[in-house]
């Protein structure tokens, strides 16, 4: 068991270590330096990573142990949901904003709390939009971005990275959309929250999810839409 991350080079291109050496405290923290490529980036959610790193810090790679995920068939639609969904209140559109999802997911939170997404990872990320890897799931009322998600979709997997609600319920319309319309088998919602547990999210073993990723991804980087 490793007591330091492990450093990576500038021109780093994978793989990345394996997730076992991962530290539990901070919990999952594998990997600091590298890049953020889109081959770098694909290698990393392919073996179950992903960035997540302040602007003064170094880019930092983690798989925590164990992971939240949300199996589409268990998401849970509560009263005032369903309402929402049966008045048809918001347009679902995909694609259409991805910057500017994830440049609404990157505005301050009602908490006070900071951001993680930085330009170099607004940039990263839509350079993975552009080839096809990175998609945006908005919710639009009156001509209006209002509230959505973004993540990377590698075969049958879903890496959810971020989401924002500017309207009531929003964001989980945009979920509700993921599940049954894109349908991936399983969705990777990485670290416990209580928003995403009344969704129906759950925890499991890193090692489970890992084997997961293995098989759903196809051992492919092509894009599955």
């Amino acid at each position: 068991m490793n007591d330091t991350p492990i450093f990576l080079p500038d021109d780093f291109s994978g793989p990345f270590p394996s997730a076992q050496f991962a530290l539990t405290d901070p919990d999952g923290l594998l990997a600091v330096g590298g890049n953020l490529k889109p081959e770098t980036l694909l290698q990393a959610y392919t073996q179950g990573l992903f960035p997540w790193y302040s602007d003064d810090q170094p880019i930092l790679w983690w798989s925590p142990n164990p992971r939240c995920v949300l199996y589409p068939g268990k998401l849970k639609i509560s009263r005032s949901l369903k309402k929402t969904l049966n008045r048809k209140i918001y347009e679902v559109r995909m694609d259409t904003a991805f910057r500017e999802v994830m440049q609404a997911c990157a505005a301050p939170r009602k908490d006070g709390a900071g951001t993680w997404i930085s330009n170099d990872i607004l940039d990263a990320y839509c350079q993975l939009h552009e080839l096809g890897y990175a998609h945006s799931i908005e919710c639009w009322r009156d001509n209006e971005l209002v509230g959505g998600l973004y993540g990377i979709k590698i075969g049958y997997m879903f890496f959810g990275e971020s989401m924002f609600s500017r309207q009531a319920d929003a964001s989980k319309v945009a979920l509700e959309y993921l599940c049954n319309t894109l349908k991936p088998k399983l969705i990777d919602a990485q670290v416990y929250s209580a928003h995403m547990e009344s969704m129906g999210a759950e925890l499991i073993d890193r090692d489970k999810f890992i084997n997961l990723v293995n098989s759903y991804c196809k051992k492919t980087l092509s894009p599955v839409i």
